[in-house]
């Protein structure tokens, strides 16, 4: 008998008068024999639950239920949840902020570039204007040369005031250069405390060798001129 072949004496074996007893089938005293042989030298096979990580500030990623948290898990939890909360307030207000300033400065009608286009339509809407400058479609209208090089549009000179009445007053000029010659418009606007629109003080277009072309001129409208002449208003 080879060394292979050769009972093993770690293994149990079943007595004879176990396997003679009656009543006891033998398939159940060896199936009570491998499983002890399964068992032996093999240890605890039983597997230890892992481990929950901490929950923290920074590194609660929501995968634990509220219940199985801890106080102090808790507190970390509300503390990150309070912290985001924050920030999309404060993302949401700055989105406001930007789409209020936008419309504000450029959609509103009261916004100084809409009137600085609403002027620059009249003078090409003007044939007066286009007799002087040239081609309605050739016109080009533009702020104030700036130092600067980097800066490619030229701000539009303006200005915001108001009068000793408390009405506001709004002061704009610019450029404008067409293929026959090139000039300066002058814009004044006053808004009365009556209304929340902008009207028309002053709309005139000067250029060099040429009388004013005045488009809008409020003094000649009823009562207006004395209004003018508290404010310290010149006319040209």
């Amino acid at each position: 008998m080879t060394v292979y072949l050769r009972p093993s004496s770690a293994l149990p074996r079943a007595s004879p008068s176990a396997l003679l007893r009656p009543g006891i089938p033998r398939t159940k005293i060896l199936e009570r024999c491998y499983a002890t042989h399964k068992n032996v030298g093999g240890g605890s096979n039983t597997q230890s639950t892992p481990r929950r990580r901490t929950v923290g500030v920074l590194s609660d990623d929501g995968r634990y239920d509220w219940e199985v948290l801890s106080g102090k898990e808790k507190v970390a939890r509300a503390t990150q949840q309070s912290f985001n909360f924050m920030i999309i307030i404060a993302g949401a207000a700055l989105t406001g902020g930007v789409f209020y300033l936008l419309y504000t400065e450029i959609f509103s009608p009261n916004s100084r570039t809409w009137q600085y286009e609403k002027a620059v339509e009249r003078i090409l809407d003007d044939t007066r204007c286009t007799d002087i400058l040239g081609d309605r479609r050739e016109i080009k209208a533009y702020g104030e040369a700036t130092t600067s090089r980097w800066a490619r549009n030229r701000p539009i000179a303006t200005s915001l005031e108001k009068d000793r009445l408390g009405r506001e007053h709004l002061r704009m000029n610019f450029h404008v250069e067409g293929p026959r010659n090139s000039g300066i418009v002058f814009v004044h606007m006053m808004k009365p405390l009556d209304k929340s629109e902008w009207e028309y003080q002053l709309l005139a277009l000067d250029v060099k060798g040429y009388s004013r072309v005045i488009l809008e001129q409020a003094h000649n409208k009823p009562g207006v001129g004395q209004a003018l002449k508290i404010f310290g208003i010149q006319w040209r």
